[in-house]
């Protein structure tokens, strides 16, 4: 086992913790979770099937907000159709589906997350490595901006964050400035021109078709495999 952690037997190559799938049905308190923090739950060599098991544990568990964030938007939202479809409603509110962007080569993702059938949709530039310039953020409910961390990190540029927030603030887009990064995340602090930008999306409530649909999911009415 990886410095005698069972869950990196494997190193970091991928693999799916099947015996994981159901912590957050055992958390009572509220949580916000970021979904596969060390990896990708849209990684090319994740499996549909298993995809959508984690779903069902996020429908089930809905008294939870859980952040999605993938590399692969595009996988992300061929996922979102095949849900729609098997269940009857879009992505729920509780659950935040959103993609990064480091800089302008990677804006594209953008427009692959606004195909994403969901109700709550986050870009995450972070760690920010070049300017975005003019980009749509049209169907994007809240946008995280922050520089790299760490004993290699690149610096963000202050006009980079700057223009970025201005396009947020134009375009009507909620903003959290998460940290200007360094040697340590909180090496630089977090504030812009003597301000905090704290943002975080408004909450939509899901219709009520969707809620009691989701209240069927909720007692095990429905089966939690989606097969591409």
């Amino acid at each position: 086992m990886h410095m005698g952690v069972e869950k990196y037997a494997n190193n970091f190559d991928f693999t799916q913790h099947e015996a994981d799938i159901d912590i957050p049905t055992r958390w009572k308190k509220p949580k916000k979770i970021f979904v596969n923090s060390m990896s990708d739950m849209f990684h090319e060599e994740a499996e549909m099937e298993f995809i959508g098991r984690c779903f069902f544990t996020m429908l089930q568990a809905d008294h939870h907000i859980y952040q999605v964030l993938t590399k692969r938007p595009d996988k992300m939202a061929e996922f979102s159709r095949l849900f729609s479809r098997y269940y009857g409603f879009l992505v729920p509110g509780h659950i935040w589906m959103g993609t990064r962007v480091e800089n302008r080569e990677t804006a594209w993702r953008i427009r692959e997350l606004r195909q994403v059938k969901c109700s709550m949709r986050f870009v995450s530039f972070e760690p920010l490595l070049g300017p975005i310039g003019r980009v749509s953020l049209a169907g994007i409910d809240w946008a995280i901006i922050g520089g790299e961390s760490g004993h290699n990190y690149r610096p963000v540029k202050k006009e980079w964050v700057a223009d970025l927030i201005r396009e947020c603030k134009r375009q009507k887009v909620r903003v959290f400035f998460k940290q200007w990064g360094g040697i340590r995340p909180k090496s630089g602090g977090r504030t812009i021109n003597g301000k905090t930008y704290d943002q975080y999306p408004r909450s939509k409530p899901d219709k009520p078709m969707h809620a009691k649909k989701l209240d069927k999911v909720k007692h095990g009415e429905c089966c939690p495999a989606i097969h591409a």
